[in-house]
C-alpha cells in the first residue's frame, strides 16, 4: 500500500469532523463530488470502511475514528515541521520563547543574560499567550521553547524543571485576611476563585481569566482571590497583597521544547536556563507559623 497523501488525509479529516460531505466541501473550498470520490478512493486503498453513509447521516466507523485521531496529529505535525523549517531557514534566525505574561518567575532577565554568553545563541522573540496555551503552541511549531507552570500535558515535548516556589494568596488590600501573616487553604474556603481560560474549571466559579494583568485587576476590584506562585509578588500593585499559604503545595515552573529537537540554539537556551535556575532556586521548605 502506498503512503497516505497529506491532501487526501486533510479531505478525510474535514469530512470526519463535519460528518457532512456538503459542509466539508464548503470548508475545503472544493466541489462535493471530487471530495466523495477522494474518500472512497482512500477507503479502497486502506481496505477498510471509514464512514457509514446513509441518506440521512454520516457516521465514523471504528477504523474511521482511529484515522481521524491519528490524521489530526499527522497534519499538525506536518504544519509544525513547515513552520520550524521556515524559521530555521530565515535570513535572520531567531528562537521563539512562549510564556504567559509575568510567567517567568522573575527569571527571564537572568536567562537571557546567560544565553547571550552562549556561542550558539541567536535572537530571542518572546511570544505571550494565555493560561495553558504554551504546550499547544510548542507542538504546533509556533514556538521553539516555553515556560510553563504546574504539570501540564507534555505529550510530544521534552522538559526540565527550573524553579520550585511556595504559593501565596493574592487578595485586595481590604480583604478580611489581608492583615494575616499567613493563611491556610481552609481559610480560603468559600472565596471566589478565578477560572483559567482554556483549562478545566476545577470547581472554580469566579470570572474567566486570560492573562496576569487582567487577573490582578479583578483581584484589586474584589472580584476574586487567587493562589499563585510567590514570584507574583513582583507584579502585585499597591491595591493587592500577597499572603503566604502555609499548606499549599509548592508549584513548579518548567522549561519545555519539542522532543528530539537538534537545534544548537535551543540546546544553548536550555543550558542557559538551567544554569540560571541553579543560581536562583529558592528555599521551598514549609513556612512556619511565625512567617
Amino acid at each position: 500500500m502506498d503512503g497516505l497523501e497529506a491532501r487526501e488525509l486533510a479531505y478525510f479529516v474535514a469530512v470526519a469532523e463535519e460528518l457532512n460531505f456538503s459542509r466539508a466541501a464548503q470548508r475545503l473550498g472544493i466541489a462535493q463530488p471530487p471530495l466523495s470520490r477522494a474518500v472512497k478512493q482512500l477507503e479502497r486503498r486502506l481496505g477498510v470502511v471509514l464512514l457509514e453513509r446513509t441518506s440521512r447521516k454520516v457516521a465514523l466507523t471504528a477504523a474511521g475514528q482511529v484515522l481521524l485521531d491519528e490524521g489530526r496529529r499527522a497534519l499538525e505535525g506536518l504544519s509544525a515541521a513547515a513552520r520550524r523549517a521556515q524559521r530555521a531557514g530565515s535570513p535572520a534566525p531567531r528562537l521563539t520563547l512562549v510564556m504567559k505574561a509575568v510567567g517567568d518567575g522573575g527569571m527571564l532577565p537572568d536567562i537571557l543574560a546567560a544565553y547571550a554568553g552562549e556561542p550558539d545563541a541567536t535572537a530571542v522573540e518572546v511570544l505571550f499567550c494565555g493560561f495553558g496555551e504554551q504546550a499547544d503552541l510548542l507542538r504546533s511549531g509556533s514556538a521553539d521553547v516555553g515556560l510553563l507552570h504546574g504539570r501540564p500535558d507534555l505529550t510530544g515535548l521534552d522538559s526540565e524543571d527550573l524553579l520550585v516556589e511556595r504559593q501565596v494568596a493574592v487578595m485586595p488590600v481590604r480583604h478580611r485576611l489581608a492583615g494575616r501573616a499567613a493563611v491556610t487553604l481552609a481559610d480560603l474556603d468559600g472565596e471566589v476563585m478565578p477560572r483559567w481560560a482554556g483549562l478545566p474549571r476545577g470547581g472554580a466559579d469566579g470570572p474567566e481569566v486570560r492573562d496576569a494583568g487582567q487577573l490582578m485587576q479583578l483581584i484589586a476590584m474584589g472580584r476574586t482571590v487567587a493562589v499563585l506562585p510567590e514570584s507574583a509578588r513582583a507584579y502585585a500593585g499597591g491595591d493587592v497583597v500577597c499572603v503566604p499559604v502555609l499548606d499549599a503545595p509548592p508549584t513548579t515552573m518548567l522549561l519545555a521544547w519539542p522532543e528530539k529537537s537538534r537545534s544548537p540554539a535551543l540546546a544553548a537556551f536550555v543550558r542557559a536556563a538551567t544554569g540560571a535556575a541553579a543560581l536562583r532556586t529558592p528555599d521551598v521548605r514549609p513556612l512556619g507559623p511565625g512567617h
